[in-house]
This record gives C-alpha cells, structure tokens and sequence, in this order.
C-alpha cells in the first residue's frame, strides 16, 4: 500500500532522534510510526517469496513470521525487563485481533455485502483451538491462588515451562495438521492471484533488511516505555495490552479489512482468529523459553486479562457457528473491544 511506502520516512526519522537523544514521548511515537511499514514490507516479502518456494514453504513463512513483529517488540520488552508488559501486549493481542480486526473487517465488508459467507469448518476448527489455548493459559493463573505464595517462585517456573513445551508441541502439530494431513480443507482458491513483483533475492534482502530495523525500531520503542508513561501518565498494563498490539499488527490488520471488502471473508477470519491462534501457540512459548536467558517470566494473567481473553473466545467461538456475518455483527465486536480498552486505561 501506498500509505505505508511513505510512512517508511520515520525510520531514518526515529534513528536520528535516537542518536539526537529526543523526547522519550516522541521516540515512542516515531518508533511506533516506524515499525508500521516495516511489518507491511515483511508481510510483503513473505508473499513475494512464496510465489517461488510453493505453498507450503509460503504458509509455514506466513504463520511463522505473522506475528515477527509482535515477537521482536516483546523480546526487548523481556530483556527490559517489562514482563507486565510483555504478558499484557500477548492478551492485547488476541484480545485486539478477535474482537477489533474481525470486527472491522465484518463492518468494511458489510457495508459492501448484506452477507458474508466464510468456511465454517476451518473457523470452527481454529476457534476450538484457540479455546484450548486459552484454557492452558488460564490454568496456571488458577494455580497461583491455590499454592502457598512463598512457592509460587519455585515451583512456578517449572509449570510454566511445561506449559510452554505442552503449547509449542501443539503449534507444531496444528501447522501439519493444515498443511500434510488436512490441507485440502484449507485450501486457498489462487486462480485470481497476479505474477511475483519481485525476484526472490529482493524478496529476501527486503525480509532480512526489514528484519533488522524492526529489531532497532523495537529497542527504541522498548526503551521510551517507562519514561513515556510517567510523562503521559498512562500505564505500562495500557501500553501493553492496547498500543503495542495495534502497533505490531497494523499492517495484517489492514490486510484483513481489505480481504473483507474484496468479500474474501474466509481470509479475514482466518488472520483474526489465526494470529491470535499464533500468539498463544508460539508467540507466548518462544518468549517462556527466552525468558530463561534473562530472568524467568510467568505466564500469569491478572483477573482481567484472563476475564477479557475469555470472553473474547467464546465471541469467536459463537461467530464460527453459522458460517456467515454481517455488519451489525462486527459493531458488536468493536463495542465490546472499546469498552474493554476503556476499562484498561482507567485501571
């Protein structure tokens, strides 16, 4: 898109306030305006690259770097420290995904058609799955309140681990499951599909290059969060469960409006529910196991998260069971998200 070709004017931008040593409340600003364009040119590269390497490679490279972004950003979040942030900026980003991008894409493409229609079984199928994930996140939020605190340091870490190794397991399972045993249900109909822009070199040097400055980008975002808040007055729990997941899926987001409004709501859905799908499978395992480099993270949500994340499942559950949506529908989902981003930024 055009938008986020000049949008790509803030990464030299945010590197010279940088160096420059600008207002932390402006460096998180532009960091965030950076790291944009530099998802929607990563997303890109994936796409080009799977013209050439087929549609396996092409689905395992989208599912794998869908949420590289995300993953980036709260990797300098852990080594910061900012483990508040990090779990928040997980639920944020299911919470975000089902509910405002699946609501936005059932509005934008509404609007156009009276009726959508998208494959219930796969819908069905990801939503069970992001119900179990959801359960093995809630699971050990539960065991905290049942253990002695004084044990909670030492026999927690090992649960979240296992927990960690039980989800990643299942990630890795889910991905042959779509592409070996089950594939023809997930099937993408590619007759409309144009020729690669790109060769495949440009395409990896953009997927590499735009790699690396999302990792810079990344640290400078990470590093204005404590300052930023304290001037602003927001909360790091606001920033991680509300911006940084706008921030880090700006582009997909975008992606699954468009597919909507081309009446490609079968790819819509599944980018929502997919990426959140993506977020609890492997996002949240890979930071578990980084975590150990640095200092351990639990995978503990506050009554709040686990309350929203809930709820926010059971929606996507409740929208998989017809097969079909409309625009009402999707106000419905965005009234639900603002009233939860509401009570997050009061908290």
């Amino acid at each position: 898109m055009k938008i986020l070709r000049i949008m790509l004017i803030f990464v030299p931008i945010s590197i010279l306030g940088e160096f420059l040593h600008w207002a932390p409340t402006l460096m998180f600003a532009l960091s965030a305006l950076a790291i944009v364009p530099l998802a929607g040119l990563m997303g890109e590269a994936t796409e080009e690259i799977s013209f050439y390497s087929g549609p396996k490679v092409g689905g395992f490279l989208n599912a794998t770097f869908g949420n590289a972004t995300e993953l980036i950003i709260a990797f300098f979040a852990l080594r910061a420290g900012l483990f508040e942030v990090v779990k928040a900026s997980i639920a944020g980003s299911v919470i975000g995904n089902i509910l405002l991008v699946l609501g936005l894409s059932m509005v934008f493409g509404g609007i156009k058609y009276k009726t959508q229609q998208f494959n219930r079984s796969v819908v069905d199928n990801s939503a069970s799955m992001l119900l179990f994930a959801v359960i093995g996140l809630t699971i050990p939020a539960i065991f905290t309140h049942t253990l002695d605190p004084a044990l909670l340091n030492t026999k927690y870490e090992g649960l979240s681990v296992i927990v960690a190794v039980i989800m990643f397991i299942i990630y890795i399972l889910s991905l042959f499951f779509s592409f070996f045993t089950h594939r023809d249900i997930y099937s993408i109909d590619h007759s409309q599909e144009s020729e690669p822009k790109w060769s495949m070199k440009k395409a990896i040097g953009v997927l590499i290059g735009a790699t690396v400055f999302i990792a810079f980008e990344s640290e400078f975002l990470v590093s204005a969060v404590e300052p930023m808040t304290t001037t602003l007055g927001l909360s790091e729990f606001f920033v991680g469960i509300i911006l940084i997941p706008i921030i880090g899926n700006a582009a997909e987001h975008s992606t699954a409006i468009v597919m909507a409004v081309k009446n490609k709501m079968d790819v819509a859905v599944e980018i929502a529910i997919g990426s959140s799908l993506q977020i609890i499978l492997f996002v949240t395992p890979v930071l578990i196991f980084l975590s150990l480099l640095f200092t351990p993270m639990s995978i503990v949500f506050n009554e709040f998260e686990l309350i929203a994340l809930i709820f926010s499942v059971l929606i996507a559950n409740r929208v998989a069971t017809d097969g079909e949506s409309n625009w009402m529908e999707g106000v419905q989902l965005v009234a639900v998200y603002l009233i939860i981003a509401v009570a997050f930024f009061v908290l």
